[in-house]
């Protein structure tokens, strides 16, 4: 289908008309409502697939709730790093998370801090753990960015593509204020996660060169889609040589997935096939 054609099917992705919702006192933005979902799935996934290769899932969820506690704060104080002008004169918002603010690469560093010491403290193979956790993460992330679209966040420059996003007035950059459409790059994001997820998943049930260095395919794979898409995204505060923090940081991380998958596997390593397991079975 041309895009004339689907311009007659859709002329834009429509902003959201609400972003939360209350149930009595209480009140739950559809933000935190996707995180949350998107962590309960990983977390289930890991589980599955960690308990395929004969490890303890009582160990896996006390290396999960580490991973997800300083995932968190990492995040956000990465996030509130580089956004410090967001936060004068109201200081106690640092801790609005659920008004959106968490940066991934912020979040990816402290959980794997995270892991490694608790794993080193259980007594877990690293590697087998790492398998179960590699199409985890982008399943998170392709759930957790829709949450964006509710915020109304994390868009890219304009465009009149028939899937391009609309943006209210008092959200759209200074530089643009006169453009109602915008890339929808939290869509891109979500799109490309799920399919890194099952890419992953496939490789390590088909491929056994693969096995215990799905990370470095997660790591390498993601950063790759970020990187692209920091070129075109509009809420970056600082770049240097056009590129933004996250697109430097990406470059980084897409070495460090290329050494994962380069290195060699170590003498007396067994690799054995995880079962395609998935939220649900």
């Amino acid at each position: 289908m041309t895009p004339t054609a689907l311009s007659g099917v859709f002329a834009s992705i429509p902003s959201p008309p609400i972003n939360d919702i209350h149930i009595g006192p209480v009140r739950l933005t559809f933000y935190g409502l996707l995180i949350g979902i998107g962590v309960a799935l990983a977390w289930i996934l890991v589980k599955k697939r960690f308990a395929a290769t004969g490890g303890d899932p009582m160990a896996a969820e006390k290396i999960l709730t580490r991973m997800v506690i300083f995932g968190f704060l990492g995040a956000r104080a990465a996030y509130v790093s580089t956004h410090l002008s967001r936060f004068e004169g109201e200081p106690w918002k640092v801790l609005a998370i659920w008004e959106g603010g968490l940066a991934l690469f912020g979040g990816l560093t402290a959980g794997a801090i995270a892991f490694y010491v608790s794993a080193r403290q259980l007594g877990v193979d690293r590697r087998e753990f790492l398998d179960a956790v590699a199409p985890a993460v982008p399943l998170a992330q392709a759930i957790g960015r829709w949450g964006n679209y509710f915020n109304q966040e994390l868009f890219g420059v304009p465009s009149n593509l028939p899937w391009a996003v609309e943006i209210d007035s008092r959200y759209r950059p200074a530089a643009y204020p006169d453009a109602a459409t915008f890339h929808p790059t939290f869509l891109y994001e979500s799109l490309a996660n799920l399919a890194l997820a099952g890419l992953i998943i496939w490789l390590g049930n088909h491929y056994p060169a693969f096995r215990r260095k799905l990370i470095g395919v997660y790591l390498a794979g993601y950063a790759m889609v970020r990187f692209l898409l920091e070129l075109i995204r509009t809420d970056t505060t600082f770049r240097f040589w056009g590129l933004s923090r996250n697109g430097w940081v990406s470059i980084g991380v897409v070495v460090i997935g290329i050494v994962i998958l380069a290195r060699p596997a170590p003498p007396g390593d067994r690799s054995q096939p995880l079962s395609d397991t998935a939220p649900g079975g």
